[in-house]
């Protein structure tokens, strides 16, 4: 016979015994069983393969009924409401003529001024290595450098620590293009979430060359670059080709003079796209009626005006798509009950008088209920979470059910 240890050096035997001899007759079933589980593992355990039937409204979860820690990727709509495609593009008059406009401009899928649901989509932005495109210190001392500050902001952020410039992608023989300055698109934290998810964006941008759509090189899967940001990957003109079988279609990575159009942080969220490429192919950008004009400003004369000429690309296109994704963390939950478990109703109508006799007579030896609810609870008999049934599950004792609540945190 075997002999079975705890970890005290004690047997089974002796502590059944020492616990039996104390008890006075006396003898608790519940006191046994969580002696005799002292000495088992998991599924070994008294009561773990569900042989206990317990009375009441609640059953306590045994180590099998849960399976936690489960991982999964989810995919929607980067823009409010999940959707996938944004083509409204407002900007809001206050922030426009605050100084934070010196730096960024928030662009919102409605008019902030006349709709409360309006939401910050994104923001653009402008930056210059040498601050062209700001006042100067010589025409004003009190000027901040907006867009050489906007530059090194993002260039902290995104490089490695010993490149000084944005390098995009280059026909040339060097293979790479630096540029002086930059667009930024900015996604809002609260859109993209956990990070953007590549090869599953585009964006249509509008001038006086007409519309290009420009989405990224991804589906070059052996060919992603990591670097400080995460990964990095191209920006070129192309078509997703959606509703339809064919892959993604990259035409080109640059424009008619081998500078590449822009790089794609999808774990910042972040788009960087190279002025002078954009220029070259969609053309000067098509003023929406401000004071921006439809060039950049390369002068001493404006701040903050460069991030409204991406923004009239970006309106004038009407059209970006995109998705996020993260990772969920999941947990199963196997609740089961027995052909005898909850087979009556704390419900007052279940029963009739004083006595408590079923209100149906047919329930006498045969009772019947429908579960549509399941509560998680914890220790402390606190609600931590509801459970809806798509519609009510018949229960009596020759029926046995098993519901499995996935609980995503």
């Amino acid at each position: 016979m075997a002999e079975i240890i705890g970890q005290a050096g004690v047997n089974l035997t002796e502590e059944l015994a020492n616990y039996l001899n104390g008890s006075n007759g006396n003898v608790n079933s519940q006191e046994l069983a969580s002696i005799i589980n002292e000495y088992l593992v998991g599924g070994d355990k008294l009561g773990a393969q569900g042989s206990q039937v317990q009375s009441g409204i609640y059953r306590r979860f045994l180590e099998s009924d849960l399976v936690p820690g489960k991982v999964e990727v989810v995919t929607t709509g980067l823009w409010s409401g999940d959707t996938g495609s944004l083509t409204s593009f407002f900007t809001s008059s206050t922030q426009a003529a605050a100084s934070t406009a010196d730096y960024y401009l928030n662009v919102y899928n409605a008019d902030p001024s006349s709709d409360t649901s309006a939401a910050v989509q994104y923001a653009v932005a402008y930056g210059h290595r040498l601050a062209s495109g700001s006042v100067s210190l010589a025409n004003d001392d009190s000027s901040t450098l907006a867009t050489k500050a906007t530059y090194a902001q993002y260039r902290s952020i995104l490089l490695d620590q010993d490149q000084t410039q944005f390098l995009f992608y280059s026909s040339s023989a060097a293979g790479t293009h630096a540029s002086e300055d930059v667009y930024v698109i900015n996604v809002s934290r609260a859109r993209y979430k956990e990070k953007l998810d590549p090869g599953n964006w585009s964006l249509t941008l509008s001038g006086s060359n007409g519309t290009h759509t420009f989405i990224d090189d991804s589906g070059k899967k052996f060919d992603d670059t990591v670097g400080k940001a995460g990964r990095v990957f191209n920006i070129g003109s192309g078509s997703l080709n959606l509703g339809t079988e064919a892959a993604s279609t990259i035409e080109s990575l640059v424009d008619s003079n081998g500078r590449g159009y822009g790089l794609f942080y999808p774990d910042q969220g972040i788009f960087v796209f190279n002025p002078d490429a954009l220029e070259a192919t969609v053309g000067s950008s098509i003023d929406s009626g401000s004071a921006t004009g439809t060039t950049r400003y390369s002068g001493v004369a404006y701040d903050g005006q460069n991030q409204f000429l991406m923004h009239n690309y970006i309106s004038g296109g009407g059209d970006f798509e995109a998705r996020r994704t993260e990772n969920v963390s999941t947990s199963h939950y196997f609740v089961r009950a027995t052909n005898r478990e909850f087979n009556f109703s704390n419900n007052p109508t279940f029963v009739t008088g004083s006595d408590g006799t079923f209100a149906e007579s047919t329930f006498v030896r045969d009772p019947r209920t429908f579960i549509t609810t399941v509560g998680l609870y914890n220790d402390a008999n606190e609600l931590l979470a509801v459970a809806k049934t798509s519609q009510p599950i018949p229960k009596s004792f020759d029926k046995e059910v098993l519901i499995k609540v996935k609980l995503d945190f």
